[in-house]
């Protein structure tokens, strides 16, 4: 399947029943199938459960009024999916094909997979009475990908393998900004997959914002060859964050973007130049993310703990952008000429070593001219 076939189906999940069938039909009902069983098998956490026996799952999903087998298989915590109907499954989820993309990509308050049906292989014995934990656990597990789930970002963060609970406090932060956005189908660009130079480390985040924001399609840009972490809407691309011809070339893959997170190399001539490349291609309500900040203030990365308004720093740029924010209020108003981000930064919100900068229309007009711009003499 491709990305633009992933996406085709997220948009659809969220429309009419004709306009789901519609777009099964288009992209076909076996690719379709396979988009769905892939996320519900990268949702179900089977890594955990490396001590349970081998599980086998015949999906079977309908899709006007013809019938498909599809097999997941869970062993010593792996899971793969194949077409076609095992021989002997342990368990048989029935379900109609649209119903399952509006369970998987669909928004919450929607997803009821209200056609689905389980056939347990094990109580057609006739001295079975409650069948082995680790079948009923393992389904559970696929089936919940399907549902609606809430999820604690630090909690995913620490599961995943990300730096940003524990060495760092970003999670609690993102979360009030992200809960409310979770059900949407955003483009999100991370700068910075993780793990150095070694091409299998790192990307603990990239499937934190994949888990988290079900209707996602992830991007993630680092120096290094990290295509090892390429998976269903998880997409790579290497290059220099500081190099804008490469910038502009992920742009053409990725879109317009609604939120961006620079955790890439910290240099400060880096983080500045991501942000005046990335940052108009930022849809009007999107967040632009700069991490670790600390490195503003370090001369190893192109900072100063002595000149803090260096507007070539990180901090000392973005305090600028306060200054923009307030673009509108200046005396005389020529005193400041308006540049593109004053005009489209709508707030900006400044935590330890973190920025989060709302994208919004900046001109709702100055403070009417009757309020004085000096004291009043009392005298």
């Amino acid at each position: 399947m491709t990305e633009q076939q992933v996406r085709e189906l997220i948009d659809a999940a969220t429309r009419t029943p004709g306009e789901i069938d519609a777009a099964i039909d288009r992209i076909g009902p076996a690719t379709v199938a396979a988009v769905l069983l892939d996320e519900l098998g990268s949702r179900a956490d089977i890594d955990e459960l490396t001590d349970y026996p081998a599980v086998v799952v015949e999906f079977a999903l309908s899709h006007r009024g013809e019938t498909a087998s599809h097999t997941i298989t869970t062993d010593k915590g792996r899971t793969t999916c194949a077409p076609g109907r095992p021989g002997a499954p342990d368990a048989v989820v029935s379900q109609e094909l649209g119903d399952l993309l509006r369970g998987v990509f669909g928004i919450r308050g929607s997803r009821t997979n209200p056609t689905r049906s389980i056939a347990w292989h094990h109580l057609g014995e006739p001295r079975a009475i409650v069948g082995p934990p680790h079948v009923f656990t393992t389904v559970r597990r696929l089936l919940r990908g399907s549902e609606p789930v809430s999820h604690d970002l630090s909690e995913l963060s620490i599961r995943f393998g990300s730096d940003k609970w524990g060495l760092h406090y970003y999670t609690p932060h993102y979360e009030k900004y992200f809960a409310p956005l979770a059900d949407l189908a955003l483009n999100i660009l991370e700068i910075g997959v993780g793990g150095y130079s070694h091409p299998e480390w790192g990307g603990g985040s990239l499937r934190m914002w994949k888990r988290f924001f079900h209707r996602g399609m992830i991007y993630g840009v680092d120096t290094f060859d990290k295509q090892a972490h390429q998976r269903q809407r998880i997409g790579i691309l290497q290059g220099d964050q500081g190099d804008v011809d490469f910038l502009e070339q992920a742009l053409d893959r990725t879109g317009p973007l609604d939120i961006v997170i620079d955790d890439g190399s910290h240099l400060n001539s880096d983080v500045l130049t991501s942000f005046r490349c990335l940052f108009p291609h930022l849809r009007p309500g999107g967040l632009y993310i700069i991490e670790d900040m600390q490195t503003s203030y370090w001369p190893g990365f192109g900072g100063s703990s002595e000149n803090l308004d260096d507007p070539a720093t990180s901090v000392g740029f973005t305090k600028t952008l306060v200054d923009g924010l307030n673009h509108e209020e200046f005396e005389p108003p020529e005193a400041r000429t308006p540049t593109g981000s004053d005009r489209q930064i709508g707030g900006l919100h400044f935590y330890h070593n973190l920025l989060i900068i709302e994208k919004a229309r900046n001109e709702e007009g100055a403070l009417p001219v009757w309020i004085p711009r000096r004291p009043i003499d009392r005298r």
